[in-house]
C-alpha cells in the first residue's frame, strides 16, 4: 500500500472528513532509507507529521503493515488517537508471515518482475475474486511490471519487509485505549482471522467484524464495505448509548 493505493477512496473519505494520506519511509513518495530499521521509525514519522500539522487527536485507518504501525502508535502516543480502524492486521510477525516475506525478498532479488508478481500478488486476493476478475488482475500485472522491474523499489520492499521481522506487540495490546474496529477477511492467507481474534481479546475497547469471501486485499475486493466500516465507525457521534 502507498498513498496512491488510497486514490479510489479519496472522494468518500473527504466528503465529511479531512483526509491525510501518509507514505511511510521507503514507501511511495517518501524518502528511502539505508540499512536495517524497525517499525519504531515509522511510528515516530506519524507523530512528527501530526505535530507538524498541529493536530491534537486523529482517527487512524491502517491496513496490514499500516495497521501494525497504527497499533504501535496507539500504544506509544495514546493521547493522540481518538478512534482507530485496522484491517487485516496482526500483533506479531508469525513464522508463517515471516517466511512468506522472505519469499518476497528472494523473488525481488531475481529482478524478474513476473517472478515478484507471481509470488507477492495472487496470495493477497481470495481465489474466487482472483479468478472472477482475471482480466482486471492481468491489467494490474501490466501496471505493476514496470514497478517490479525497478531495483530501487525492490530494495525498498526488502527493507520494509525486514522491518517487520522483529515485530511483536502482543503483550502491549492491553495498553491501547482508543475505540478500535478490527476487520478480518475470512480468506486472508497472510494475516489469518485468528490474528484479529487475538487483537479483539486484548484491546479493551475493540469491536471485531469478519468479511466472508474476501482476502488480504479486502479493500479492493469489497470497496463499499471498506468505506462503510471506516466512515461509519469514525463518524458515529457517540460511543456509548443508553438503551
Amino acid at each position: 500500500m502507498s498513498t496512491k493505493s488510497w486514490q479510489p477512496f479519496v472522494n468518500s473519505f473527504t466528503k465529511n472528513n479531512q483526509l491525510i494520506r501518509v507514505d511511510f519511509l521507503d514507501q511511495g513518495g517518501s524518502d528511502r532509507l539505508e540499512g536495517n530499521y524497525t517499525h519504531e521509525i515509522q511510528v515516530d514519522l506519524v507523530k512528527a507529521l501530526i505535530d507538524h500539522l498541529n493536530l491534537d487527536k486523529v482517527n487512524i485507518v491502517g491496513i496490514s503493515y499500516g495497521g501494525e504501525i497504527a497499533l504501535e502508535f496507539a500504544i506509544k502516543y495514546k493521547e493522540n488517537v481518538d478512534r482507530m480502524v485496522v484491517y487485516n492486521t496482526t500483533s506479531r510477525t508469525s513464522e508463517w508471515l515471516r517466511d512468506i516475506g522472505r519469499g518476497w525478498i528472494l523473488a525481488g532479488r531475481t529482478r524478474n518482475p513476473d517472478a515478484y508478481y507471481n509470488v507477492a500478488i495472487p496470495v493477497i486476493y481470495s481465489p474466487i475474486f482472483y479468478q472472477q476478475n482475471i482480466e482486471w488482475m492481468e491489467q494490474r500485472r501490466k501496471v505493476l511490471k514496470p514497478v517490479f522491474s525497478d531495483p530501487e523499489f525492490l530494495d525498498r520492499m526488502e527493507r520494509l519487509t525486514n522491518s517487520s521481522e522483529p515485530y511483536d506487540i502482543t503483550d502491549k495490546l492491553s495498553e491501547i485505549e482508543a475505540y478500535t474496529l478490527i476487520i478480518s477477511a475470512e480468506e486472508d492467507y497472510l494475516t489469518p482471522v485468528k490474528d484479529q481474534e487475538l487483537l479483539q481479546r486484548q484491546i479493551k475497547n475493540a469491536s471485531w467484524v469478519k468479511i466472508p469471501g474476501a482476502g488480504h486485499a479486502s479493500m479492493y475486493e469489497k470497496p463499499l464495505l471498506f468505506m462503510t466500516f471506516c466512515l461509519g465507525f469514525i463518524n458515529t457521534a457517540d460511543t456509548n448509548y443508553l438503551i
